[in-house]
């Protein structure tokens, strides 16, 4: 079994930053790919960014230029840098790990302010 905690979410001003941390834990396989996907309210979830445990990263054209996902392969933990912070970008962030299995974490909020 595969758990992810993600934590660093929170209420920021639009133009601000935040930075988001999903740590796992249990049986991952280690070519894998992990991600951050998002679900704001009445909306459905939507991919936001992923990476594989090579590298390759893949984002979504709303974030791109602005957000920057990055992992640590040792810790077994990903996460998300997101400037220039716009209200449209509030949702729930919910890490994703894909390793002989698909795991989620339960979320974090993250709430910016115009």
């Amino acid at each position: 079994q595969v758990q992810l905690v993600e934590s660093g979410g929170g209420l920021v001003q639009a133009g601000g930053s935040l930075r988001l941390s999903c740590a796992a834990s249990g049986s991952i396989f280690s070519t894998n790919i992990m991600g951050w996907y998002r679900q704001a309210p009445g909306k459905q979830r939507e991919l936001v960014a992923t990476i594989t445990s090579g590298g390759t990263t893949n984002y979504a054209d709303s974030v791109k230029g602005r957000f920057t996902i990055s992992r640590d392969n040792a810790k077994i933990a990903v996460y998300l840098q997101m400037d220039s912070l716009k209200p449209e970008d509030t949702a729930v962030y919910y890490c994703r790990c894909i390793s002989r299995g698909d795991y989620w974490g339960k979320g974090t909020l993250v709430t910016v302010s115009s």
